[in-house]
């Protein structure tokens, strides 16, 4: 049975599309900002979020920062529940809002041409 989890709203939603794409890949915050098209300002809450929830799993790089000129990346990868969590919140997210909104998340694909 899959629990409660965040609130599927359309940034939370590229969000998990976004890390979906390479499920056991870990991703930093720009990656993902670029992958959902969305800013760092927006992704950054929702990754606390889905990790408070357990669906994501975080880790800082184990660089020394003086040595590569920039600060220590965090890395985002969903959890093994988190990709079944994802996916199955996304699949009903998906179906609400292609019925509603006319597959805002799916061009082309919510079922049917546009008029």
């Amino acid at each position: 049975m899959v629990r409660s989890g965040p609130k599927m709203t359309l940034p939370t939603q590229l969000v998990l599309r976004a890390l979906l794409k390479q499920p056991t890949k870990a991703l930093y915050g720009l990656e993902i900002c670029g992958a959902a098209g969305l800013a760092s300002g927006t992704i950054h809450p929702i990754l606390a979020r889905l990790e408070g929830a357990g669906w994501l799993e975080s880790s800082w790089e184990d660089i020394n920062p003086r040595a590569v000129g920039r600060p220590r990346r965090r890395y985002y990868r969903l959890s093994p529940d988190g990709i079944e969590q994802a996916r199955y919140a996304l699949a009903h997210a998906h179906s609400s809002i292609d019925r509603v909104g006319g597959g805002i998340l799916r061009p082309g694909l919510a079922g049917g041409s546009p008029s």
